[in-house]
């Protein structure tokens, strides 16, 4: 009896025990399966933008990192494609024969709350911008419209900007003068939609940065912000062309130090890094195809304070220009295939003739492959100083980066060396230093300017003497007019505006030229269909990953 009894219960114990390691199998090894599937499916692209964005706001955003997270998160009429300007939210647009009215059609689409964009949204934008109250330091991008810039400047009112919604999809638009680049301006972030009820209903105007207010109208949408670290944007399901969006995730890192961002990336912990360790491009040319090399439109310079002493004398500035060897600097520091500079303007930017706008203006006597030290000393005696020794001592301000402090170090020794100048450098934060030179409190700083559409005027007109982007005290009402002339000319007539303006802001040297930008960054193999474009913005809405 006894040995029937175990001949029954044995086959039962193994059944149970069978069925045990089932259900802990069901319970704990499917969840982490499932999840393992999910990660292979999720497309999740780490980029590193490189810095804290001083704004998310379209309207008050000044900065290239700011601009390439809202370059994603919102769209505006039109966008940079390439080399070409394709239309966004427009449908359609026609001009009228004086160039003077704009009638722009609208798609139907979606805010990512759901509600409708209509343009009414965009006419808002616009007129926030131009609000003196909301304080854009990009307003002036918006001058073009007829009243814009007297609105701007406290002698117009809000109802004489000339833009209008005639209907939930139709945009009227009325400029100043005929303006060949109207089109190309509505790709810039300061001219997308922002919608009136989430800023209005935002006390503190913290909506750009807090995922539960953020209403956006691009390719994705604001998920996770944290100060410092890192912000999360996540696919915009109401976005009109969600369908090629193949990106889930997007997290946009914010490492500032070269050496951490590089490593990171070696170890497959990042996609995309925008800045290269200069020390490390030699390596990085010879043996990672992930480094790519792209022409852009930008110049590298230093301003001065042209308010302080001594360099409020031209002399003094230009002695300081002479000094310095930007061969050097861009074959032994930044070592990226940067050209030197000579001027404000960089090249890829034409004029009527089609002829390089910075080949035809020249190198204003400034030597590019050699400090001319003997011009320099001179430049000094003239302005009162043949005792060197008596000359006063000046700070070079740059923000927290590797290649930024060598540059900085290098023309510091070369002021040292060349003239006997002594000088002391002074590292700030990015957002830090931009509150230092906008409020005038430095000697010498640290500056870089990419045009915001191709046109040399794209350059020249930050330099106004309203222009809030101008730190540098520096005022001309000759270059003033020649800027304002150049926007109602055509042809190349208004070019030879252009030409005069950048030679009088070389002659008066408010800024020192230091060279002209290539852009240098990496991805990963398995990033596909990312596009960035000549004036520094990316655009990841067509992005994949293997």
């Amino acid at each position: 009896m006894k040995r029937k009894r175990i001949f029954y219960i044995v086959p039962i114990i193994i059944i149970v025990l069978i069925a045990i390691s089932f259900v802990y199998r069901m319970l704990n090894e499917s969840p982490s399966a499932s999840l393992i599937d999910e990660e292979k499916t999720e497309k999740v692209l780490n980029w590193n933008i490189g810095s804290e964005p001083l704004s998310l706001d379209p309207q008050l955003n000044r900065a290239l990192d700011g601009g390439s997270v809202i370059n994603n998160t919102f769209e505006g009429l039109f966008r940079s494609q390439g080399s070409k300007i394709v239309p966004a939210i427009a449908e359609s647009f026609e001009t009228t024969e004086d160039g003077l009215t704009y009638l722009i059609k609208l798609k139907k689409t979606l805010w990512s709350d759901g509600s409708n964009l209509t343009a009414s949204d965009f006419e808002y934008a616009w007129k926030r911008a131009l609000d003196p109250i909301t304080a854009s330091e990009y307003a002036y991008q918006l001058y073009y419209i007829k009243g814009g810039r007297a609105y701007n400047e406290g002698t117009g009112t809000r109802e004489a900007v000339a833009v209008k919604a005639l209907d939930d999809l139709t945009l009227e638009v009325k400029l100043e003068a005929p303006t060949p680049y109207f089109i190309d301006l509505l790709t810039f972030f300061t001219y997308f939609p922002t919608k009136q009820s989430v800023i209005e209903a935002s006390t503190n105007g913290d909506w750009a940065t807090d995922p539960k207010q953020f209403v956006s109208n691009g390719p994705f949408i604001l998920s996770d912000y944290k100060i410092g670290d890192k912000l999360v944007l996540k696919k915009n399901s109401n976005y009109w062309q969600a369908d090629s969006v193949y990106l889930d995730q997007i997290n946009a890192y914010m490492i500032v130090d070269e050496s951490t961002m590089l490593t990171a990336f070696e170890a497959g912990d990042l996609d995309i890094i925008d800045s290269i360790l200069a020390a490390e491009l030699p390596r990085l040319q010879a043996e990672n195809d992930a480094l790519k090399t792209a022409p852009s439109i930008g110049t590298y310079f230093y301003a001065f304070n042209t308010k302080m002493k001594p360099l409020d004398n031209v002399l003094v500035r230009k002695a300081l220009s002479l000094a310095i060897d930007r061969k050097v600097i861009v074959e032994t520091v930044t070592k990226g295939g940067e050209i030197p500079a000579s001027g404000f303007t960089p090249p890829g930017l034409f004029d009527a003739n089609g002829d390089t706008f910075q080949v035809v203006a020249g190198d204003y006597d400034i030597r590019l492959y050699k400090a001319d030290i003997d011009m320099a000393h001179k430049l000094l005696a003239e302005a009162g100083y043949q005792n060197i020794a008596e000359f006063p001592k000046l700070e070079i301000f740059y923000n927290t980066n590797e290649t930024h402090k060598m540059i900085a170090e290098s023309i510091q020794y070369m002021w040292q060396k060349n003239l006997g100048i002594d000088v002391t450098l002074v590292n700030q934060e990015w957002a830090v230093l931009q509150e230092t030179k906008r409020l005038g409190n430095f000697s010498i700083a640290k500056g870089g300017w990419f045009g915001d559409y191709q046109d040399p005027m794209a350059m020249l007109e930050i330099m106004t003497s309203s222009n809030s982007i101008n730190t540098t005290g520096w005022s001309n009402p000759s270059y003033d007019a020649l800027i304002e002339a150049a926007k109602i000319e055509s042809g190349q007539k208004r070019f030879e505006s252009l030409y005069e303006a950048q030679a009088i802001l070389m002659a008066d040297a408010p800024i020192m030229p230091i060279f002209y930008h290539t852009d240098q960054f990496m991805v990963a193999d398995h990033v596909k269909n990312y596009e960035k474009t000549a004036l520094g913005l990316w655009c990841f809405k067509n992005t994949n990953i293997d």
